[in-house]
């Protein structure tokens, strides 16, 4: 840590407040330098405009293994080592990402994507079955009930994963994306999910079938420019962990805010206002991923303002906090109002390695709340459940849990 670096800010690993935080970064510059765990000093973006600049920016590369020279200072169960050091098509720069990328482009493109939907539907209507089977006044964490189940069913549905390791997937795939936890927490985590997906490429090679983790499987490793096991097990925490966290903290998030905001879920209720709206909003406003780490310069990086980016500091990107830079909604930008006209966001991305699940994620969302409000319109939050709290995780972003009545007692 350089004399310069004392005293910087430190990101919230636990995001008790990540909006104000980013407001306060934002303000400061086009790029902050911050604390992270480890004492890792990166440049938090926080700017819309910056961060398109630089996620599109060829001199920026997402490889930590060559381009940042801190990596051997990283500590062991660092929290953002998840993400950060994978060994996968995310990680990659220039024409190498650009060739992982088109294999997997295809499982991902919207014409398949769209013939995913009568699954989808199906996989709801039986969580709002369950969901129907509460008492009057009952209530229920629909994040729980609906939102993660259903999410978790179109992924693993896609990969293959047997119905008994998906609990389990689950939740290390969660314990893993919450920054705020220990280091050791982290590395068993880590290390119980690096059991479950070897065990799940050692099953696709032993019976493969028709579904992209069998894909994965088949791809030889070792040598000769192939992947690893590592590099195979990675991508598969990649596709999984994506496929599922964005689309579940959007779904949660939107179903938040309609309640919240109920005279936008009556417009949408009568037709004037459409769900596309309340999703791109729902993006923008509290977007399902907030911190992607990390970036790496690849040459000094004049930013403006006094700012220059180093070759090899670290960039942390904040794709979350764009939706709500006043630069591009100078109206109410901390306000949900899906009748805003214009919902511009970098929720999932920008550039180069923009998200390959967007269109899943939306379809998912667009299933998921007009089944739900069109089972249960009169829906409410829970008079005497806890306050929604927040997911305790820098890069992951929405409601730890939803209480909600389906169904009021009628007055």
């Amino acid at each position: 840590m350089t004399p310069e670096d004392r005293g910087c800010p430190v990101l919230d690993m636990a995001a008790r407040a990540p909006h104000a935080q980013n407001a306060l970064l934002r303000s400061a510059g086009p790029a902050v330098r911050v604390e992270l765990p480890g004492g890792v000093i990166a440049w938090s973006v926080t700017r819309s405009e910056v961060i398109r600049a630089l996620a599109g920016d060829p001199r920026v590369s997402r490889d930590p293994r060559k381009h940042w020279p801190g990596l051997a200072d990283v500590p062991e169960g660092w929290p953002l080592a998840p993400l950060a050091l994978q060994q996968t098509f995310f990680n990659l720069y220039g024409g190498e990402h650009r060739a992982a990328r088109r294999r997997m482009t295809p499982s991902f493109a919207p014409r398949r994507v769209a013939a995913l939907r009568s699954g989808i539907e199906a996989t709801t209507a039986e969580l709002l079955d369950a969901i129907g089977r509460l008492g009057p006044g009952e209530a229920v964490d629909v994040r729980r009930a609906l939102s993660l189940p259903l999410t978790m069913t179109v992924i693993c549905d896609l990969f293959g994963v047997p119905a008994a390791m998906r609990p389990v997937l689950g939740e290390a795939m969660d314990s893993l994306l919450i920054t705020a936890s220990t280091p050791d927490r982290i590395r068993a985590a880590q290390a119980e999910m690096d059991a479950l997906l070897t065990g799940l490429l050692h099953l696709k090679r032993r019976r493969p079938g028709a579904d992209l983790a069998s894909d994965v499987a088949a791809v030889p490793t070792g040598g000769d420019g192939r992947p690893t096991e590592e590099q195979s097990r990675d991508t598969l925490f990649l596709m999984i962990g994506a496929g599922y966290e964005t689309a579940v903290n959007l779904i949660t998030s939107a179903v938040h805010a309609l309640l919240t905001h109920r005279r936008f879920l009556a417009l949408v209720q009568e037709g004037t206002l459409g769900w596309e709206d309340v999703i791109e909003e729902t993006l923008r406003h509290e977007g399902p991923v907030m911190h992607l780490p990390l970036r790496y310069a690849l040459e000094d990086i004049d930013l403006g303002e006094g700012v220059v980016v180093r070759r090899g500091e670290p960039i942390l990107l904040a794709f979350g906090a764009a939706g709500r830079d006043p630069e591009v909604h100078p109206d109410r930008p901390d306000d949900f109002d899906p009748t805003r006209p214009a919902k511009d966001h970098l929720a999932f991305g920008h550039g180069p390695h923009f998200c390959l699940g967007a269109p899943l994620a939306r379809l998912e969302a667009e299933v998921a709340l007009s089944g739900f409000f069109g089972s249960y319109p009169d829906a409410v939050l829970a008079p005497e459940g806890p306050p929604p709290v927040r997911l305790r995780s820098a890069v992951v972003n929405g409601p730890a849990e939803l209480w909600i009545v389906p169904a009021p007692v009628p007055a």
